[in-house]
């Protein structure tokens, strides 16, 4: 038994190999078996059994999905269309076809769902072909994060976030950075001790800007954006001496 025969019987079709994270553009049938946590490999060597639907149920839904996305335009993906030559054979086919019934018909072997090119050099299908057309990985990534998809393939390094409310998770489609500079300031700072609840909020903003996008070109931190994120997160507006504990 050869080197080649041994890798084969050992391959587990069920697992998806890491090296998938090296393309930089998938397959829409690729993307959708990555998306639903399914190997492309596993999809299509099984695509034509009976029973591939209840086998691998959430591939037709991550397909649908993502296909109608792409063709309703709310994600950006290159469409191709299957296509096969004209060629001698066609040719061929065409002659006889008109030597038994007298007309000149080019195409006569098209397929029921086939087009003849205006050129008349190739076969084409209208509709476009998931296995050829083609969507980049970022432009992917960007529209799961907008359909709040947070975890599986196409996000690594993911870490449990059921615990975490949606406007301080960073990877949420509705973040807004300056709502979770106020929460986490305000869940921080407990006890501002002899500063005012205010100034000692503005301190910890200035030492975490950069976290939450608060700084400029230099890395220092932005003014007008700390102060809004301390008067939204300070719990005694009215000011005052703060109290002794």
């Amino acid at each position: 038994m050869n080197d080649s025969m041994d890798i084969s019987r050992n391959y587990t079709f069920d697992v998806i190999d890491p090296l998938w994270n090296l393309a930089e553009d998938l397959s829409i049938e690729d993307a959708a078996a990555l998306i639903a946590g399914y190997n492309p490999v596993q999809i299509e060597r099984c695509k034509n059994d009976t029973n591939f639907d209840q086998t691998f149920s959430k591939y037709s839904i991550a397909l649908k999905s993502l296909t109608h996305a792409i063709t309703n335009g709310r994600v950006k993906a290159a469409i191709r269309h299957s296509a096969r030559e004209y060629g001698y054979a066609d040719a061929m086919a065409d002659l006889d076809y008109y030597e038994a019934d007298f007309m000149h018909v080019k195409g006569s072997t098209a397929d029921e769902d086939e087009n003849l090119s205006s050129d008349g050099s190739c076969f084409f299908k209208i509709f476009p072909d998931w296995s050829l057309s083609t969507i980049a990985r970022d432009d992917l990534v960007e529209w799961l994060r907008s359909r709040g998809v947070k975890d599986g393939f196409f996000f690594p390094n993911a870490t449990i976030t059921s615990d975490i409310p949606d406007y301080l998770d960073p990877d949420g489609p509705r973040y807004a950075n300056k709502l979770a500079a106020a929460v986490r300031a305000w869940q921080a700072v407990t006890d501002p001790g002899k500063m005012s609840p205010k100034k000692a909020l503005e301190k910890w903003l200035r030492e975490h800007a950069a976290e939450f996008g608060m700084t400029n070109e230099i890395g220092n931190p932005v003014n007008q954006a700390i102060g809004e994120c301390s008067k939204i997160a300070n719990w005694q507006p009215s000011g005052g001496a703060p109290k002794t504990p």
